[in-house]
């Protein structure tokens, strides 16, 4: 049966950021037209526009999008107020659903973080979770380190964060650029910043009962941690958020870099990067525990879709197993188990083998993807995490003065705290 024929002519929109994985992405797209006779459009928007887009067209009786990209901390808001549709009953369709798709191939805490919502914590795997969205453009964190730089002075990349904090200051004072870059931009990019350390520090956003405890020693451990970057990293990074990031160590300004895999698809690229074969990977330090981040991207069908049958082809024919070969092939990021093991891939990209190896400590609970998180994340912890890192306040001072904003923010969102 062909799945597609009824299908035929009918156009999906499908909106999505301007992000280097959705620039691969689009290269494949002719192809599915070819193959399916389904048109694609694309509305492309600068990704900090995204949700404010979509919240406007998902409001509506009926939306102009057919499929939706996501960031992860969206989800849970998104299914809070109904915008989006349960994917289970489009795979039950024996109509729609491709019978080698292989959804148990797809890299379990990916689909756990991106696309579960209404299990534990409300966010998580568990009783009551249904699956609303499937990771594409999912990242978690790794250390890249300039492996020249490091041979030089006889340095090993960090294995905890004893030796990651001492490094910090060898680097600085023997090279004389930055140690580690990273972001540190009021708001989202700051607190972002903060949780790659607060993770394996052993500290956490809320205790078990919901009450704020990232005041507790291990969030201003992990607050100290972050000046200590600050003050031994390139100049500016109280004003980077992930692009300037990024660029600081691709332009030769920083000896290390912890933050996403997906930097991995420009290091490469000699026209925008300066440290072309000079980079290594390693796993992210470890401190109480190993924790990398999950996080990234994903798509959606809106509950409001014209055309929400075709919008599942679409999503099924670009996360199979060949078409996430094919945009892994392009320097996007594979979601895959098949795909991170794929032999020709990792002798395309050997930084696959550590990449495959942090996934199994990729902490899904990584922040606290509850429907207010975005509100506590730009406009509490945002705000108190830059005021210390731009000297304004001790790190002990401004995670103990956001206790109270947080508290009742959770408190008019229903928690009892």
């Amino acid at each position: 049966q062909n799945r597609y024929a009824k299908y035929a002519g009918n156009t999906v929109t499908i909106n999505i950021p301007a992000h280097p994985h959705y620039d691969a992405m689009t290269k494949l797209l002719p192809e599915f037209t070819k193959e399916t006779g389904i048109k694609v459009e694309i509305d492309k928007l600068a990704i900090g526009r995204l949700k404010e887009k979509q919240l406007l067209e998902m409001a509506k009786p009926q939306g102009d999008y057919d499929l939706a990209c996501y960031i992860v901390m969206w989800k849970t808001e998104y299914v809070s107020k109904n915008l989006v549709q349960p994917l289970e009953p489009f795979f039950a369709n024996t109509a729609l659903a491709d019978p080698a798709y292989d959804m148990k191939d797809i890299i379990p805490i990916y689909l756990e973080n991106l696309g579960l919502v209404g299990g534990l914590k409300d966010y998580l795997a568990g009783p009551g979770a249904k699956l609303y969205g499937l990771p594409y453009g999912a990242e978690t964190s790794v250390l890249a380190y300039r492996r020249d730089i490091f041979a030089k002075h006889d340095l090993k990349p960090p294995e905890n964060y004893e030796q990651f904090g001492k490094l910090l200051r060898v680097l600085k004072d023997k090279e004389g650029i930055g140690a580690l870059t990273s972001r540190g931009q009021a708001g989202h990019q700051c607190v972002h910043a903060w949780l790659l350390h607060l993770n394996p520090l052993g500290g956490s956003v809320f205790d078990a009962q919901w009450k704020p405890r990232f005041n507790d020693a291990q969030g201003i451990a992990a607050l100290k941690f972050l000046q200590e970057v600050v003050a031994t990293g390139p100049a500016g990074i109280p004003g980077y958020g992930q692009g300037e990031a990024n660029t600081a160590f691709l332009q030769g300004q920083a000896a290390m870099y912890l933050d996403s895999t997906s930097l991995a698809s420009v290091i490469s690229d000699p026209a925008r990067s300066k440290v072309v074969d000079k980079v290594s990977w390693a796993l992210h330090p470890a401190g109480t525990r190993r924790a990398s981040q999950s996080r990234g991207l994903g798509l959606t069908i809106p509950k409001n879709a014209k055309n929400a049958d075709a919008g599942l082809l679409l999503l099924q024919w670009l996360t199979s197993k060949a078409q996430d070969k094919a945009v892994t092939k392009l320097g996007g990021a594979p979601m895959r188990n098949s795909t991170m093991g794929d032999a020709e891939l990792v002798r395309q990209y050997p930084e696959f083998i550590v990449f495959k190896e942090a996934l199994k400590y990729s902490n899904p609970d990584w922040r606290p993807i509850i429907s207010v998180w975005d509100k506590i994340n730009v406009q509490a912890l945002g705000v108190g995490i830059s005021e210390a890192l731009t000297g304004k306040k001790s790190a002990e001072d401004a995670l103990n003065g956001l206790v109270p904003q947080v508290t009742q923010i959770m408190r008019e969102a229903g928690y009892k705290v």
